[in-house]
């Protein structure tokens, strides 16, 4: 690579880490179900939160196995779920390979858009400042965002603003997965804490942060206008343009503490 100055014209070569994107195909009983780009690392806690925010589980303990196989051009991901748990997979199988991480491609009707169960949020409580204090820590916490500059990362923070478990990936929706998917798999309890995502906050990060049960999300961008409406729907509190020294709070207000 070539860096090159605009005032002096002139070019200085180097080397820069960059992210990796790979195609990675999440396999059901042998069935195919989606192909995601995706940042090939954390990829077991992808197959758990990929398989809750798509609602092709319910818990952890339905995923009896996943093995990890090399392609030709990019990773399966072989999953065995319990027995009864993958009849009612197949039974209500879509096909979405070609799926991008920015919508809903492969849904065939407007009524099909996802939407995660209607349940109240967790009644916690978090203090502005405990908010934060997450966010000042979690740039230091991105260890492939530090080298690329090139993914988002999703976090979880205990409800003093401690950041417990940080993950990442080329795809906003994939950082979220992942980190979902440690979450499960450490039993963590979702009134317990917060997230924070690193990108704008669109109806499919909300639909994916009420799939868990959370009740407090937090945006370092904007949120469009049908994360909102979702919000809204599930009682949940959405910050959003979370900075260092301001946080626009959207809905669910009276779940912040001013001290």
């Amino acid at each position: 690579m070539t860096v090159i100055d605009y005032a002096s014209g002139r070019g200085e070569d180097g080397e820069r880490s960059l992210a990796v994107e790979s195609p990675v195909n999440l396999v059901y009983g042998s069935v195919p179900h989606a192909v995601m780009m995706a940042t090939p690392c954390d990829l077991e806690d992808f197959v758990y939160g990929f398989s809750l925010t798509e609602g092709i589980v319910e818990d952890a303990a339905e995923i009896r196995s996943i093995s990890v196989e090399a392609a030709t051009d990019g990773l399966r991901l072989m999953v065995e779920l319990a027995p009864g748990r993958l009849r009612e997979h197949l039974a209500r199988k879509r096909a979405i390979s070609g799926r991008t991480g920015c919508g809903v491609c492969g849904i065939e009707d407007l009524a099909a858009l996802p939407l995660a169960a209607l349940r109240p949020a967790p009644d916690i409580r978090v203090a502005v400042p405990a908010i934060a204090r997450a966010l000042a820590a979690l740039e230091d916490s991105q260890r492939l965002g530090a080298e690329t500059r090139a993914v988002h990362a999703a976090a979880w923070a205990s409800l003093d603003g401690t950041l417990v478990t940080v993950r990442e990936d080329v795809g906003r929706h994939n950082a979220l997965d992942k980190l979902i998917g440690a979450l499960m798999r450490a039993g963590t309890d979702p009134a317990g804490g917060f997230l924070i995502i690193t990108s704008r906050c669109s109806f499919e990060m909300v639909e994916k942060t009420a799939r868990l049960g959370a009740g407090v999300v937090v945006a370092i961008s904007a949120p469009t206008s049908l994360a909102l409406v979702r919000a809204q729907a599930h009682g949940l509190t959405l910050c959003a343009i979370a900075r260092s020294d301001t946080l626009t709070v959207f809905t669910g207000r009276e779940r912040l503490l001013d001290i």
